[in-house]
């Protein structure tokens, strides 16, 4: 893996997780950096998320700090105090300024850090922060929580004749519902670029990635996306060509590791891809797409590879977008089974078995005869996912 240049990684366990796995996570630039980032849209949210809401987009970044076990929301005043101290003592470990720290938290929602230990984890982690590949996986391990793996991704894209690296880092499971960013991850590239552009390119990337994943559609108060751009791969990128080679790149590691996020989603056995076409619009297909992947009756049948096909053709119904029945058309994992408004014969076990025997299942839906088209990924709805989350506090 080829990590971008300008920054130093780092992940440890400082005590906040009753398992003893990593949950510190640091990431800091040489330079100030530029740093964009898009939030969740839930209005009870974790004081991180205000506290960076305030600070992008920057051209003054130093470090992002991260824990993970404690989500550090509706924690109150203690809980805005604790965060700010955070923030404090990394920039003061930096000889920076606490405007110029993000901070994010995940994990269990109303219980204060234990901020001694935070503290303590804070100066260690800081002494070792590297360069190495090492150093970035264990961030990208320290920054989980009921992830079954690290997420991660790399591009490389050769932009104005300078080499330009793109690394990202995800977590998330559960608590997965698209609207902005349903989960946390950051985007670190040494492109040359300032906070305007990076500010484009990530809600861009974000639109394309991880607000078209979904779990079981709720949205957490913790979401985050964050692009870091050191600026040490060569001069500033300008020209349109360039900007939309790099948009491209920085999509493509985003839309790897969001997928990963349903992919891994508690308890499931199928990741599902939704693909609208023939709608009035992008909008209008979208919204069909993610109707049809909050259907708990959808998730259920892919879950018993059972070619349900009037869960699907149904949950588009009431997405409530104009369509006519007699242009719907379905096929699950290639097979047709709905068409031009009607049922057609097929193999019920035929499909039944595509469905068991892989780990993704597409479904691919018509809705007309227009140009709007979407897609979304979401899992399957299982019974080790409703008692892992029955018993998530207790």
């Amino acid at each position: 893996m080829r990590l971008p240049q300008g920054f130093k990684f780092g992940g440890i366990t400082c005590g906040i997780k009753a398992s003893g796995k990593r949950d510190l996570a640091l990431i800091t630039t040489d330079q100030p950096a530029v740093m964009a980032g898009v939030y969740t849209q839930n209005v009870v949210c974790a004081a991180s998320i205000d506290w960076n809401r305030n600070l992008t987009p920057s051209k003054a970044f130093r470090a992002v700090v991260v824990n993970s076990g404690n989500a550090n929301a509706c924690t109150g005043q203690q809980g805005i105090d604790d965060n700010c101290k955070m923030a404090s003592l990394v920039a003061d470990l930096l000889g920076a300024d606490a405007e110029s720290v993000a901070v994010l938290s995940t994990g269990v929602i109303g219980h204060h850090l234990p901020m001694d230990k935070v503290a303590t984890g804070i100066i260690e982690i800081s002494a070792i922060v590297g360069t190495n590949e090492g150093n970035f996986t264990d961030a990208a391990d320290a920054i989980t929580t009921t992830d079954q793996s690290r997420k991660v991704a790399q591009r490389t894209v050769l932009i104005d004749g300078n080499e330009v690296s793109i690394v990202a880092m995800a977590k998330g499971a559960g608590m997965i519902g698209p609207n902005m960013a349903t989960m946390l991850a950051v985007v670190c590239t040494d492109a040359n670029i300032d906070e305007i552009q990076a500010s484009r390119i990530l809600k861009n990337a974000a639109d394309h990635s991880f607000n078209r994943i979904s779990v079981e559609g709720h949205t957490s108060t913790n979401d985050a996306l964050l692009l870091i751009c050191s600026g040490s791969a060569g001069d500033p990128i300008s020209e349109s060509q360039h900007l939309d080679a790099l948009q491209q790149a920085v999509t493509g590691v985003c839309l790897e590791t969001a997928k990963l996020i349903p992919a891994d989603g508690e308890g499931a056995t199928h990741l599902i891809e939704i693909n609208v076409s023939g709608a009035a619009s992008d909008k209008d297909a979208d919204t069909v797409a993610r109707t049809v992947a909050a259907s708990n009756l959808v998730k259920t049948a892919i879950t018993g590879s059972d070619p349900n096909w009037g869960r699907i053709v149904s949950a588009a119904g009431y997405a409530g977008v104009e369509m006519q029945q007699q242009s719907i058309a379905l096929q699950i994992n290639g097979y047709c089974v709905f068409q031009d408004g009607e049922p057609v014969e097929f193999d019920a076990a035929e499909v039944s078995q595509s469905i068991a025997e892989s780990f993704e299942t597409n479904i691919s839906l018509q809705v007309g005869d227009g140009d709007g088209a979407a897609v979304h990924w979401t899992s399957d709805l299982t019974v080790d996912y409703v008692r892992f989350n029955s018993e998530y506090t207790t």
